[in-house]
């Protein structure tokens, strides 16, 4: 497997805490649910071979505590990430409203300038909703960010997020390289656009 591996890229998950970022890393690593998940301490670490749009890559992802008490320590996890998944709770205003401060710190201890950002706006599936899918587009629109909502429970969306983010990264040159050293591929343009897919709605740069 190795072999067909193109490169092995590092991918954060960050967010305030409860807001869902190791149900969805559970969900797609290993596609099982567990509603009792206690917050992460400090940082945890997972790997998962994924195969999209014809390329296989090796991820490697962080799922980084929300707790203040934590954030000295996630510093250095921030360097050498191509891409991050920035996620808040669709029923909890306020972890929508402090994406802004992740962004913020995504943006003073990432290494890489042109590192592959997606908002994912998680528990579609609870009924109490306080940030509707239109507001998660405009803010993802605003910061030039993916965009998709989902939920680790049902599913929706999980897998959709990951292989958009990994597609992004494969076609934004100088990200990455391959195991090989070889060429990157060509990315095709920098508008946003809203578009459907994976049972919701994801903006993605086109």
């Amino acid at each position: 497997m190795d072999d067909d591996v193109l490169t092995t890229l590092k991918i954060l998950i960050i967010g305030e805490t409860n807001v869902g970022k190791s149900s969805l890393l559970l969900r797609f690593t290993d596609d099982s649910f567990d509603p009792a998940q206690s917050p992460t301490i400090g940082v945890d670490f997972k790997t998962k071979i994924l195969t999209t749009d014809g390329n296989t890559v090796k991820l490697a992802i962080w799922d980084t505590a929300g707790q203040e008490r934590f954030r000295t320590l996630t510093p250095s996890y921030y360097r050498g990430a191509q891409g991050a998944i920035l996620v808040y709770d669709v029923t909890r205003k306020p972890t929508f409203t402090k994406l802004e401060t992740w962004l913020e710190e995504l943006d003073t201890y990432s290494t890489k300038s042109n590192i592959v950002k997606m908002v994912v706006g998680n528990k579609i599936d609870k009924e109490d909703r306080q940030v509707s899918r239109e507001e998660g587009i405009q803010f993802a629109r605003r910061h030039q960010t993916l965009f998709i909502e989902a939920s680790a429970k049902t599913k929706d969306g999980v897998q959709c997020a990951f292989e958009e983010l990994v597609q992004k990264v494969i076609q934004t040159p100088g990200l990455w390289e391959t195991m090989t050293g070889g060429d990157t591929l060509a990315v095709s343009g920098e508008q946003m656009s809203a578009v459907p897919g994976c049972g919701g709605w994801k903006c993605s740069l086109v």
